[in-house]
């Protein structure tokens, strides 16, 4: 099967009736970075929340404030919003389209580590980059859950769409495949999102199975231009038409 690892969002979308259960990984390392953080979203602390959020106004952050162990949950697939998630537009999909997603996708969270789209999670706030008390979270979720991921992916193909800060919290120690989009022979940042976005509608759209489907498929706005393969990495380069 193919196995899509993925960024997350600084947008969240509130609310969420989804039940409590164990996400992917080990669970009780994550406990202690969930404890962490929840002890200074609830200390009153308001320099330390607005530390931990990147967020100027206190009264910015209040939406963040809840218990984390005890605010309502959300698939993580649809608990995410901005660039890549509104291409995606997850809401608009069938329902074995959007099961695909929660089963498929791996999501490197701030806050949560790797989890499965599927996977239940609260609305939180963690600014790209910062640690969270003393835990610097892509240096503990790779330590702790390196191994975890590589006997979970076993013998599954991946194509890693992670934006690169994300390669911090897992390195790919099999072939993978991964892409690269182009505008006038320059290589795109900020809309690179958009297209990440849109090529994981159209593996869900599809129920692509593996890299061999993926690289068959005709994708509205981009053109195949070359592949490039270094050691275990095989990038796929598209220019947007």
């Amino acid at each position: 099967m193919l196995k899509i690892l993925f960024s997350p969002s600084e947008g969240k979308n509130t609310g969420g009736n989804e039940p409590s259960k164990d996400l992917l990984g080990s669970n009780d390392a994550r406990a202690t970075v969930l404890q962490t953080y929840n002890d200074i979203i609830m200390s009153k602390d308001e320099e330390a929340i607005k530390n931990l959020f990147g967020i100027k106004k206190y009264s910015s952050c209040e939406p963040y404030l809840q218990d984390v162990f005890s605010s309502p949950l959300m698939s993580a697939i649809e608990r995410y919003s901005g660039v890549a998630y509104d291409y995606l537009a997850y809401e608009t999909l069938s329902a074995s389209e959007q099961e695909y997603l929660k089963s498929n996708t791996i999501i490197f969270s701030n806050l949560y580590g790797p989890i499965l789209g599927g996977d239940p999670i609260a609305n939180y706030k963690v600014k790209q980059g910062n640690s969270i008390g003393s835990i610097v979270p892509e240096k503990f979720y790779k330590d702790r859950f390196s191994y975890q991921l590589d006997l979970y992916l076993g013998d599954d193909e991946i194509l890693d769409l992670r934006a690169g800060y994300y390669d911090k919290f897992y390195k790919v120690n099999k072939p993978y495949t991964t892409l690269k989009f182009l505008k006038d022979g320059k290589s795109i940042s900020h809309w690179a999102k958009a297209y990440r976005g849109k090529v994981l509608r159209e593996l869900a759209l599809h129920n692509v199975s593996s890299i061999e489907e993926f690289t068959s498929l005709k994708i509205n706005g981009l053109s195949f231009l070359e592949t490039k393969v270094t050691k275990n990495k095989t990038e796929i380069i598209y220019t947007i038409d």
